[in-house]
């Protein structure tokens, strides 16, 4: 069996979906999209005198049968990727913070395009993350409306990895959907091999903004699977209580879901979250409070219990540091993930309450997500039972170091982390220099950066990714200048050969 995790009962499960059901019908949602409202109406949706949008209890069931159960994502060159649906669980960098934390400086500071690259580089060759994020934003050095597309253009260029990504204007998507199919042979292709899922928010209060509206409608339209992803803050916007807040995120998912097959039948889409309690006394908004937790893995039990793939913001940090908090905190949400099954998990990366991206919490990150998914793996037995063989081998030399059973086994059922997490005796650890977690993870990244191999692109899209956003500008008059190999600390270009991998499984 596969270890799990459930919080909710079946038929409590069934109550909730149930009463957001009834929200849905007898309060409806505020459509502030006019496309998005108008689709609604002519497709028989009834409009309320205050202008709220009423979702017919038939029209959300209809929809919940129409979303696919799971979907394949594909990398840049429409290789099969990851498979997202059922128990399957894939950890993804956190996305979208303010600022970064400088790991050189310990600064925390507006980003630009070097540290964006630096990131992409970095992520590239992080093993635990199959697809990638527009992690932060580069506000440093490129104009505000076409600065989503700049992320995915340095994404598109500088990994394979699928991305997971979003438009921050009402209008975004349709510049990053052309510039997404450059590498697909047509439209129908990209439909067909989705590389990238787009986040799509739920404002909370019952309430989808014009951006949101027209992001759906365009992504949808383009067949990128979308995540509807509410802010619900427990104790604020939404009840302090676990059930009542479950409640008020499933109506907020399920409205989006329902929007979504009403665009395309068929539509991708996972039922997401990226949940908060309100601090009574400090007026913050903890991501990692275990309250938050909780409610994940309750939202998760509910768009299982209705067949469909999910994502959460998990496997992060509230704390400013890479510090105990931070490493508690990371892997603990982390394991909960894994634990419940949920089968996109964004956060890896992430400080400050998802303000602030830091490139050593990445690689520490990468280190606590690979050892929840080995925590989850089918328990079976692996030719250990019976044991009367590996019991005859133990008594006749008084170890099995070197049993056949060990040598064939160990590389797969050991997980033997790289240099980030200490695993030696104290003597070893001193003769190399008594670094702490945060500088091993400042070590590791300055390596890895080193190490980075580009990632060849054809000239003439790369020519093509930049007219495209030549032409979203306004002011400014050059595009910012791209890092040819590692950025920053004078580093070497990057070596020809082979990505060393220190993630050591045997």
């Amino acid at each position: 069996m596969r270890p799990g995790l459930k919080v909710l009962d079946d038929r409590l499960a069934e109550r909730i979906v149930d009463e957001a059901k009834r929200i849905l019908a007898q309060v409806g949602m505020e459509i502030r999209g006019p496309a998005m409202r108008q689709r609604l109406v002519d497709h028989g949706l009834p409009q309320a005198a205050d202008g709220r949008v009423r979702f017919p209890r038939q029209i959300v069931e209809r929809a919940i049968e129409t979303a696919p159960a799971s979907f394949m994502l594909y990398d840049r060159d429409g290789q099969a990727t990851a498979d997202i649906g059922g128990d399957r669980v894939h950890f993804v960098p956190g996305s979208s913070g303010l600022k970064v934390l400088d790991h050189r400086t310990g600064e925390t500071r507006l980003a630009g395009t070097a540290d964006f690259v630096e990131y992409v580089r970095l992520a590239d060759g992080l093993t635990s993350f199959p697809y990638l994020a527009t992690a932060f934003s580069t506000n440093e050095d490129i104009e505000a409306q076409v600065s989503d597309a700049w992320r995915l253009r340095l994404c598109l260029t500088n990994t394979r990895k699928p991305i997971v990504s979003g438009a921050f204007t009402e209008h975004g998507v349709p510049r990053m959907v052309e510039m997404l199919q450059l590498f697909r042979r047509d439209r129908a292709d990209l439909v067909a091999r989705p590389m990238s899922i787009f986040t799509i928010t739920a404002t909370g209060n019952f309430r989808y903004s014009e951006d949101s509206c027209q992001n759906l409608i365009d992504c949808v339209e383009a067949g990128i699977p979308v995540e509807i992803v509410p802010v619900t803050l427990m104790g604020l916007i939404a009840p302090v209580t676990v059930v009542g807040a479950t409640v008020f995120h499933t109506a907020d998912v399920l409205a989006g879901i329902a929007m979504a097959q009403i665009v395309r039948p068929g539509a991708p889409v996972l039922f997401g979250g990226a949940p908060a309690t309100f601090h009574m006394k400090l007026a913050s908004a903890p991501m990692a409070a275990i309250e938050a937790l909780r409610l994940d893995a309750a939202y998760v039990a509910v768009a299982k219990s209705l067949g469909l793939p999910c994502q959460a913001y998990m496997a992060l940090s509230d704390g400013k540091v890479l510090d105990a908090q931070a490493g508690a905190e990371t892997f603990g949400s982390a394991l909960i993930a894994a634990l419940a099954g949920v089968n996109s998990v964004s956060g890896p990366g992430m400080l400050d309450f998802l303000l602030v991206f830091s490139l050593p919490k990445l690689v520490f990150d990468d280190e606590m997500c690979a050892q929840a998914i080995q925590f989850v793996r089918e328990v079976r037995p692996v030719d250990d039972l019976p044991t009367a063989d590996l019991l005859d081998q133990l008594r006749a030399d008084q170890h099995l170091i070197m049993a056949p059973h060990t040598l064939r086994h160990w590389p797969d059922e050991l997980y033997l982390p790289g240099d980030v997490i200490d695993r030696d005796n104290r003597e070893n650890w001193l003769k190399r220099g008594g670094l702490d977690t945060h500088a091993r993870a400042v070590a590791e990244v300055d390596r890895r950066l080193a190490a980075y191999r580009p990632v060849e692109t054809d000239p003439a899209i790369v020519t093509e990714l930049e007219r495209i956003i030549r032409s979203g500008l306004r002011d400014q008059t050059e595009l910012p200048a791209i890092p040819a190999a590692a950025v920053a600390g004078g580093r070497p270009d990057a070596p020809k050969g082979r990505r060393p991998n220190p993630r050591r499984r045997g």
